[in-house]
This record gives structure tokens, sequence and C-alpha cells, in this order.
């Protein structure tokens, strides 16, 4: 009896025990395939990671993820309508990270192309996504090592999204919608210097969080002190990075074009100064802005990023001397 009652009593623990694996296994296969649902849905496309010192928040999203699902319905519905097509690459593609993207963004006009315009070259755009994956871990090391020195030298309270946008041209200009909002077009051909570009974008940002107001207006000089800011940042981020250039020469018959427009508030008069046109370089009024920087830390080498970043154009212009380069 006593040995007939060790055999059931053996024979339970097995049963039991089997049943325990079971379960165990059970358990840890839709661990699995939640892990593996949860490396599709954010891992592949999300990138986080903080500051180790001040626990500021930074994402890299890889919007490019996006664009497959939206090119198969398109491809496969040739006979949709332009507005139908519009519906349904916001539907696919801005609607899933509009709110680390554009959302309450201080400079959201910059967006209204990329949110309103259907994108043109789709072949190019599949191609350009399939090599950001192939790449994805060099473009997240790039991103993350410039937003990490960019934070050690100007700090900020709000967290960052870089979205990086596969692009069918090489000629799409990166942008911050606002706040902790960079947007960043990649055509995979121009990898070199994103680093210094995440930098100068990353300027905008801590600008529009600490600075911007829906009741400023922006003079002709505040936008060339604006950009020139970012390019100084860029600089002092990346100092042996000669991305953005820069031309030293102050050229008095240039100058005598743009100075009686300096308090001017007009944006195309600001676009053709900043970029280049009528008359002027490509890229004048950044190189210009630049050197408008300069020459008030020649004159106050011990100001901070942050002490800079916070003045006026007017104090730049004015306390930097700049008039002078040109007597």
């Amino acid at each position: 009896m006593k040995n007939y009652l060790k055999i059931v009593v053996v024979f339970i623990l097995i049963i039991t025990c089997l049943a325990l694996t079971a379960c165990t296994q059970t358990k840890k296969g839709e661990n699995q395939q939640h892990e593996k649902g949860q490396k599709t849905d954010d891992k592949e496309m999300v990138f986080s990671f903080e500051h180790p010192q001040t626990k500021q928040k930074f994402k890299i999203i890889h919007a490019n993820q996006l664009f497959y699902p939206y090119i198969e319905k398109v491809k496969g519905n040739p006979n949709l309508s332009t507005s139908e097509t519009l519906e349904l690459y916001k539907k696919e593609i801005i609607q899933p990270i509009y709110k680390d993207c554009f959302e309450n963004g201080e400079y959201f006009r910059m967006a209204e192309t990329l949110l309103n315009t259907v994108p043109k070259g789709l072949t190019e755009i599949e191609v350009v996504s399939k090599k950001m994956e192939t790449r994805k871990a060099e473009i997240n090391q790039l991103i993350k090592e410039s937003l990490l020195k960019s934070a050690d030298l100007l700090p900020s309270q709000s967290d960052v999204a870089v979205c990086v946008f596969p692009s069918s041209s090489n000629n799409r200009t990166p942008f911050t919608v606002g706040a902790g909002k960079i947007i960043l077009p990649l055509n995979l051909n121009v990898l070199d210097g994103m680093n210094v570009t995440v930098a100068h974008e990353y300027h905008h940002s801590v600008w529009a969080e600490k600075y911007f107001s829906n009741n400023d207006w922006f003079s002709v000089l505040d936008n060339i002190v604006f950009e020139g800011k970012a390019v100084m940042f860029e600089k002092s981020v990346y100092p042996d990075y000669g991305y953005t250039p820069i031309n030293m020469t102050y050229d008095k018959e240039l100058w005598s074009k743009v100075e009686p427009d300096l308090n001017k508030y007009d944006n195309n008069r600001t676009s053709e100064i900043l970029y280049g046109g009528k008359g002027l370089p490509k890229g004048y009024g950044y190189s210009e802005g630049y050197k408008m920087v300069k020459s008030y830390l020649d004159l106050h080498p011990n100001v901070t990023p942050e002490e800079w970043t916070a003045l006026s154009a007017k104090e730049i212009f004015e306390k930097g001397k700049y008039l002078e380069n040109y007597k």
C-alpha cells in the first residue's frame, strides 16, 4: 500500500512538472512573439536614448518604414485621384508620427509642403528606404553622437525627435518644425555632414523652445543672425568639419546690396539674402550671419553658447561692431 501511494505521488509530481513546463514554454513563446512584434512596430522604426547626465530624452524615427505599405497601396490602385492619394499619404505616413514630428511646432509652416504634397519618385524612395535599412545602425550612431554633443554645449528641457524621411532628391533641405521636432530628408548619397546638419537644427530647436514668441516679427537681420547662430553652433560642435561653406571675405559691393534691407520685414528678401539671389552668391546670408556672430564672439570670447544664443540679433550686430568690417 505504501509503495502504491509513493508511485501515485511521484506520478502526480511528474504530471505537475510537465504541465508547468508546458505553461512556461507557452508563455515564453508568447513573450517571444510579443518581443518580435514590438521590434517590428517600435524598435525598428524608433530608436530611443537619453543624455547620461541630464536625462534629456531623444528619439530617432525612421519614417521609411511607413512608406512600404503606402507605396504598395498606391501601386495597387493606379486609378486613385490626387486627393485620394494625398489622403492615403496622410493616413499611412503622416498620422502615425504626427505627434512626435509635427504637432504644435513653432515653425509649423515649414512643414506645409511635406504634410500636404504627395511624394514623387516612389521608385527612388523605395530604393532609398531599403538602403536606409542596411545603414540604420550607422544613421542612428551619427545622429545620436550629434545630439549628445549638441546637448553637452546647449542643454535643453525638451525631448527631441529627429524624423528621418526617405527622399528621392538630394536637394531636400532639413528643417526644424519647432522645439524638439527635426525633419531630416535623407537620400543616402549625402550621409556625409548629416551629424553637422543635426547639430545645426538642434540649435534651432532649442531656440524655439526658449525664445520663440508668436508676437515676434522677424526682420531680415533677425533671420540672418538666427541662421548665423546655428552655423556657429554646428562649428562649435564639430570644429573640424567645414560642412556649411563660409566666405570670410568682406565684400563691400555685395554688402551694399543687403545693408539697406536689414530692418525690413520681408520674407522674400530674407530668402534671397540667405540662399542667394538677385546678384548674391549661394548661401550669402548664412555666411554673413556666421561672421556677425563671430565678430561678436571675437570681442566677447568668454560668452557661452547658452548666453549668445539668448542675445538678440541687434545685440550681436551692434556689440560685435560688425559694420567696422566694411569700413
